[in-house]
């Protein structure tokens, strides 16, 4: 699944307890050991507040405080109460649609069996490309509202993106979650949940090219003042590119497994649409600036 953890430990906040696997010294002597960080950073009784939920504080955070900052530029269409709005709504479409995003995407014969599941949120299920979508219906509730045009609203949000995916992935990390294939590579980790094998940390590849390298690139090329829509568009042609990569050397769901020809994922076929899109965003914005 695209996440292990549930809405509720997005936030932050979990009643459940934690079992971990722990590697002998033989196991780890050969490659660089797993850092045994306990995935609740907080205990207060029956009550947990896990890193996984404080990572995405910290992207939405960080997020929101440079927003802010850009909207104290001269001339800049929306006020910082306004940003607040959009983060707001962002956040918001982007936990509902995870979680519709992953029954859909990635548990839809298990909804059709009991409907019902869809608010079992303890059970875990959370999926980017769901949440994308969920954020995307807030930004086009925020364009409504202010009158804005939506790839305005998307060219302003695109460059924030890379932060909270890049603490998602680290919280992922953390938690031990979502990692790769067995490999011999001396960076290879035993994973508490992984098995024996030392693995790819996908997470970790995950983090620097949908985190640091997309971040940097974004700002770059908003810098470079393109037309309307081409950051949104190269958004979505580097994430999906960025996604794509990292799906051959990451394992699918147990319960999906690879979808044909021994390596397609579903997390391919979810991001192969970004890419065209992208492409196709980028084409028709250059084409109409090039014809104004």
């Amino acid at each position: 699944m695209e996440s292990g953890y549930t809405m509720i430990d997005v936030f932050g906040v979990s009643l459940r307890g934690t079992h971990r696997y722990e590697p002998s010294l033989a196991e780890t002597s050969t490659m660089i050991p797993y850092p045994q960080i306990d995935p609740v950073a907080i205990s207060l009784g029956p009550l947990k507040v896990h890193w996984y939920g404080l990572m995405y504080i910290i992207g939405i955070g960080a997020a929101w405080f440079l927003a802010r900052l850009r909207a104290k530029e001269p001339g800049f269409p929306w006020t910082a109460t306004q940003i607040e709005d959009l983060i707001f709504y962002c956040a918001v479409g982007l936990m509902l649609g995870g979680r519709l995003g992953y029954i859909f995407f990635y548990n839809f014969q298990a909804f059709m069996n009991e409907p019902m599941i869809l608010f079992r949120v303890w059970e875990g299920g959370m999926s980017f490309h769901g949440g994308m979508l969920g954020a995307f219906a807030g930004m086009a509730v925020f364009a409504h509202k202010v009158g804005a045009r939506f790839g305005d609203v998307t060219d302003f949000i695109g460059p924030y993106v890379p932060l909270g995916l890049f603490t998602g992935r680290i919280g992922n990390f953390i938690n031990g979650e979502l990692w790769g294939k067995p490999t011999d590579l001396p960076w290879g980790m035993i994973f508490p949940t992984g098995g024996p094998e030392p693995r790819h940390p996908s997470q970790l590849y995950e983090a620097f090219l949908e985190g640091i390298v997309l971040y940097l690139v974004l700002w770059w090329f908003r810098r470079q003042s393109p037309p309307r829509t081409a950051v949104s568009g190269m958004f979505l042609l580097l994430y999906g590119a960025f996604r794509f990569a990292v799906e051959f050397l990451r394992l699918p769901d147990a319960h999906i497994g690879y979808l044909a020809f021994g390596w397609l994922t579903m997390g391919m076929v979810l991001s192969l649409p970004m890419i065209v899109a992208g492409l196709f965003i980028l084409a028709m914005a250059y084409s109409k600036a090039k014809a104004a």
